[in-house]
């Protein structure tokens, strides 16, 4: 087994420091804040010896997002780590895990969930859009855990438009890819396309809810925003042939 070469190794607490600085920027001032110029004041550097380290702020960009995302994924393992094997109970956790993040975190959901595309952060996508990330792949597991313990009521592959068959069955790929490598074998008549629509629809309303929350753009003034999440929630599981009460 090789090991790093001192050389390899400076380079990665090089490339570790560079990544730091910039979620620290992140974090105290923005997503706009992180710029190969300021890293490189913090740093002590100057701003063409970053690109030793990353070919373009983009790509920095892109290895902050993961970092954070990870991050993300091992907050929300915590969560679960004592729970019972149910996939009920550890999917609505990370669902909550997931909102109590996003508002104490609101810099980072800003970088990784909420930057337009062309804008600050634009490769990041959407968090199922890399389902075999952390954070795609705790989600995804717990959802999978809930289909393989539950008849849950499903649209019928049927009811699915046709217009967004052919993105579904990319998705349906990717999610049984990601199911099968953590173990969990789900038989294909169980993972139509109808599952796959369900899921995406889920991860709107949820996403949604929490990004109207962060940004503070509910249409009325919204006294408890956790109510009304709770209740999303009940009523999803309801939806779907699931009794959380």
């Amino acid at each position: 087994m090789s090991h790093p070469t001192r050389r390899g190794r400076a380079r990665a607490a090089t490339e570790l420091d560079i990544r730091r600085t910039a979620r620290k920027l992140l974090v105290e001032q923005g997503p706009e804040a992180v710029t190969l110029r300021a890293i490189a004041r913090e740093l002590g550097i100057t701003a063409p010896a970053l690109y030793r380290y990353y070919e373009s702020r983009d790509d920095l960009v892109e290895n902050l997002r993961l970092d954070v995302c990870a991050d993300l994924a091992d907050e929300l393992a915590e969560d679960i780590a004592g729970l019972p094997d149910d996939g009920m109970l550890q999917l609505f956790a990370i669902c909550k895990g997931f909102r109590r993040w996003a508002l104490t975190h609101t810099k980072e959901f800003t970088l990784v969930f909420a930057s337009p595309t062309g804008g600050v952060g634009s490769a990041a996508g959407s968090a199922l859009s890399r389902v075999d990330e952390p954070f795609g792949r705790i989600f995804l597991a717990a959802a999978g855990r809930v289909l393989a313990m539950h008849d849950l009521v499903t649209p019928p592959s049927s009811g699915v438009p046709d217009e967004l068959r052919d993105d579904l069955m990319t998705f349906q790929q990717s999610l049984a890819d990601v199911l099968s490598e953590s173990g969990q074998n789900i038989p294909a008549e169980r993972l139509d396309l109808g599952v796959t629509y369900l899921m995406i629809q889920f991860w709107a309303r949820l996403y949604g809810h929490v990004t109207l929350e962060v940004f503070g753009n509910y249409p009325i003034p919204m006294s408890k925003p956790d109510v009304l999440f709770e209740a999303m929630l009940i009523d999803l599981a309801r939806e779907i042939g699931l009794d959380r009460s």
